[in-house]
């Protein structure tokens, strides 16, 4: 079983905020666990105050909904009650947020934590995310939902087979 450490966080924090800069954009960055426990956040000089807290909640969903925030977007928009309730829910320590910049951590097949990155436009968060995870030698693809071996990662889109699209959903929702 794998365990993402501080030293790990920290690496990620740290190449997110190169990269983000290297586009001009001052972005906060957060690292959670598995289990959405916060182990690093950074804020660059710049940042916008609420950024922190947006990332935080970005990388929380990505740990505890176990898939990228990109992937859950049409799943939140063809039911917006049932994602509404979830940040409702007593254990939920964080909103939801079914965004580019929200992108789950995982390696050797298993999800070990969460990165949100905030601060730039919704793909230049995402790129960000990407960048660096791929850069580390993270796994970037994840089995829609429903459709069980079919991977779909940020790469790749359309429609699968199995009627399985790249944000993680079949064609009759999650």
């Amino acid at each position: 079983m794998s365990t993402l450490t501080l030293d790990a966080a920290d690496e990620i924090v740290d190449a997110a905020l190169k990269r983000a800069q290297s586009l001009g954009k001052a972005v906060s960055v957060a690292v959670v666990d598995a289990g959405g426990f916060v182990i690093s956040v950074r804020r660059s000089d710049g940042a916008r105050p609420l950024t922190p807290d947006i990332a935080r909640a970005k990388a929380y969903t990505a740990a505890v909904m176990q898939r990228p925030g990109k992937m859950l977007k049409k799943w939140q928009e063809s039911q917006p009650v049932f994602f509404a309730q979830l940040s409702q829910l007593p254990g939920a320590a964080l909103p939801i947020m079914a965004t580019e910049g929200s992108v789950t951590i995982k390696k050797d097949g298993e999800i070990i934590g969460g990165l949100g990155i905030a601060g730039g436009t919704a793909d230049e968060d995402q790129q960000v995310a990407d960048d660096v995870l791929q850069s580390l030698g993270y796994e970037l693809e994840f089995a829609a939902w429903g459709v069980a071996g079919t991977p779909t990662g940020p790469k790749q889109s359309g429609t699968t087979e199995a009627g399985a699209t790249d944000n993680g959903t079949t064609d009759k929702g999650a």
